[in-house]
């Protein structure tokens, strides 16, 4: 008997879609489990195993990228495809429209589907030489100032070679999968899933020709903070927009490829193109 696990945005319709959904796939003889997705932390909990099961065959998101990436967290290192279905406003994860929501589960229950596989950074942040946390992130991970009127100071290394220490509001350290987000905003590139990189993404950076930096995804990324005061008293970094912590100069911020890529359900008939057209509404007609 499969087991189907369905991952709710906390609102009304997706629940109650959800549970129509849930005995939809009971009469299929699946087994469905249902969890709620919780709301951005501001802050880590070390102590949060709340993984999905490992029986759990496919994981099926009903909300919009945010609860996507909360569910991606939910599965952890497990190899549990997922499928996104759209209920937010832009979604580049959760691509598949709720009128095509039984059809495809169906051929997810049928074994039918293909699957696409997009890298994940793995984030360990260090104080005074201590592992503090380890994080999975799918799109970026973001060091920012909240301080008002103040730059961060991020001194940057990469494979032990420094780099820069850029002065701006903050840094984006970017997926391709996480290039059409944050990364996005910040006036970085749109990056193809299966390219091999790293996107490094300054936010308003004061020196103009600090520009995004795309590296190999072999890299190992390193951050730190200087000491400025006050200054650094407001900086904290976020995992995926989900987590969060304050950092200083006391903290050391490694990022490299993960182990653990995330698999994405996919539509046969729909490419990585047609949504990033679709969602960037791009204009002209077929050729």
């Amino acid at each position: 008997m499969k087991i189907i696990a369905i991952y709710i945005k906390p609102q009304p319709e997706p629940q109650k879609q959800a549970d129509e959904l849930a005995r939809w796939l009971s009469r299929q003889g699946v087994t469905v489990v249902q969890k709620m997705s919780s709301p951005p932390q501001p802050g880590v909990d070390l102590q949060d195993l709340d993984t999905a099961p490992p029986e759990v065959e496919c994981i099926v998101v009903l909300g919009g990228d945010g609860t996507f990436l909360s569910a991606a967290r939910w599965a952890g290192k497990s190899p549990i495809p997922i499928l996104g279905v759209k209920f937010g406003e832009v979604g580049f994860l959760s691509e598949i429209n709720q009128d095509a929501l039984y059809s495809v589960v169906g051929s997810v229950v049928d074994g039918d589907y293909q699957v696409e596989e997009r890298s994940r950074l793995a984030v360990r942040v260090m104080e005074d030489g201590r592992q503090v946390t380890e994080q999975l992130v799918l799109n970026d991970v973001v060091l920012n100032n909240a301080t008002l009127a103040r730059l961060a100071h991020i001194p940057t290394w990469v494979d032990g070679e420094y780099l820069t220490t850029y002065r701006a509001d903050g840094l984006i350290v970017a997926t391709p999968t996480g290039s059409t987000a944050y990364n996005l905003a910040a006036g970085g590139p749109v990056i193809h899933p299966a390219v091999a990189a790293h996107i490094l993404t300054p936010i308003c950076p004061f020196t103009l020709t600090n520009r995004p930096l795309i590296v190999p995804d072999t890299a190992v990324i390193r951050l730190g903070l200087e000491y400025r005061g006050a200054d650094v008293s407001g900086v904290t970094i976020t995992f995926d927009g989900q987590a969060g912590m304050p950092i200083s100069h006391n903290h050391a911020v490694l990022v490299e490829k993960s182990e653990h890529p995330v698999r994405l359900v996919k539509l046969p008939a729909q490419s990585y193109f047609d949504v990033l057209k679709a969602k960037l509404r791009w204009s002209g007609g077929k050729q």
